[in-house]
């Protein structure tokens, strides 16, 4: 079996698992942005994606059972079909991306949403319902067009679903259903393009035991939290995903 034999490689990457498995399960993923800019500073930003992929793939299956009976349908029927839209406009569009441009924007997004509710609080949520047909259909896409470029799918995913109040379970359980739809579907167009090798993918498979112990640990925070801590965490969580986002896109405009 093939895989990356850099120690660096390793010391940024553990972190940037465990990140991910903890963010995903426990409080709807925003956080897990970081886990390919962290390997891509051993890496290719390429390899990096690649690796994850299949990572994420694996947490997404164990977070469905987790999650099997505690997820919003209406909000699956408005958010995965335009992702798979939007997975289809980065696939078509792959040799055009420029990366900078689209972590500007979701940066921009996550941070104006988080300080619009911090500055504004109740006036600016208004009261807790259903996410609109017409918003939900924007995001949707927006969330599947930048998970296929980055894996950043979860800032639009959080500023359509916060701002319903759901239980704090239906929330995760939702991300949990759309992401595995989307994730497994990028799959196909990763392999069409070349992304996946034997070294990638001997190292995606290194990291199981600890993506599945991030799962685990994700799902123990996610139960000891209360709902309002909870969403003040993920509000917190998107707002520093944001800013992650800036750093990442300001600093591919200066060096690119």
């Amino acid at each position: 079996m093939e895989f990356i034999s850099d120690p660096f490689f390793y010391a940024v990457a553990i972190p940037a698992v465990l990140i991910a498995g903890v963010s995903k399960s426990g409080f709807g993923g925003g956080l897990g942005v970081v886990a390919v800019p962290l390997m891509a500073l051993a890496v290719s930003p390429q390899a990096a994606a690649a690796i994850m992929l299949p990572i994420l793939c694996l947490m997404d299956i164990a977070n469905v059972w987790a999650y099997r009976k505690r997820w919003d349908h209406r909000n699956m029927k408005i958010l995965v079909p335009a992702a798979l839209l939007g997975i289809l406009v980065g696939t078509v569009s792959f040799s055009y991306l420029n990366e900078a441009a689209v972590k500007l924007i979701i940066a921009l997004i996550a941070i104006i949403f988080t300080l619009d509710h911090w500055l504004r609080g109740r006036k600016a949520a208004g009261d807790p319902g259903p996410g609109k047909i017409g918003k939900g259909t924007v995001l949707g896409a927006l969330a599947g067009f930048t998970s296929f470029v980055a894996h950043a799918g979860g800032p639009p995913v959080s500023v359509y679903l916060l701002p319903q109040k759901l239980d704090k379970s239906i929330f995760v359980g939702t991300t949990v259903m759309f992401f595995i739809v989307v994730n497994y579907v990028k799959l196909i167009p990763y392999a069409m393009l070349g992304q996946f090798d034997a070294s990638n993918l001997g190292t995606s498979l290194l990291f199981v035991p600890l993506a599945l112990f991030g799962t685990w640990l994700g799902l123990w925070a996610h139960d000891k939290v209360s709902e309002a801590w909870f969403y003040r965490v993920c509000y917190v969580l998107l707002f520093i995903t944001g800013v992650k986002l800036l750093f990442d896109a300001v600093t591919l405009f200066v060096t690119g």
